[in-house]
């Protein structure tokens, strides 16, 4: 059984720097991709960051590259998203997902809510 934890969100500050985890369990990574996302207006998740599990590449959307840095730990089977910068409208609920058929996302946590004051 696939599950996808995350943890490490709460209350910030603007200009705060918490680091979001996402713990995996189940897959067989090879081949997986792991994101980050959270809702947006007007739609259902608006895509955060992506990172390849066996490889190297990542990616972002414009709205946090410079600020966010996602990273993982393979011996860790853990996913992390470190923010920096926090504005007010970084608040959001942070979703965790899974996949292995690009670019579709098979496997999703439970979201870890990030609330940010100005």
């Amino acid at each position: 059984q696939v599950q996808l934890v995350e943890s490490g969100g709460g209350l910030v500050q603007a200009g705060g720097s918490p680091r979001l985890s996402c713990a995996a369990s189940g897959l067989t990574f090879s081949g997986y991709y792991m994101g980050w996302f959270r809702p947006a207006p007007g739609k259902e998740r608006e895509f955060v960051s992506w990172i390849c599990w066996t490889g190297g590449g990542t990616d972002y959307a414009d709205s946090v590259e410079r600020r966010f840095t996602i990273s993982k730990d393979k011996a860790r089977y853990t996913v992390y998203l470190q923010m920096n910068s926090l504005k007010p409208e970084d608040t959001a609920v942070y979703y965790c997902a899974a996949g292995s058929n690009w670019p579709e996302y098979k496997y999703w946590g439970q979201g870890t809510q990030v609330t940010v004051s100005s």
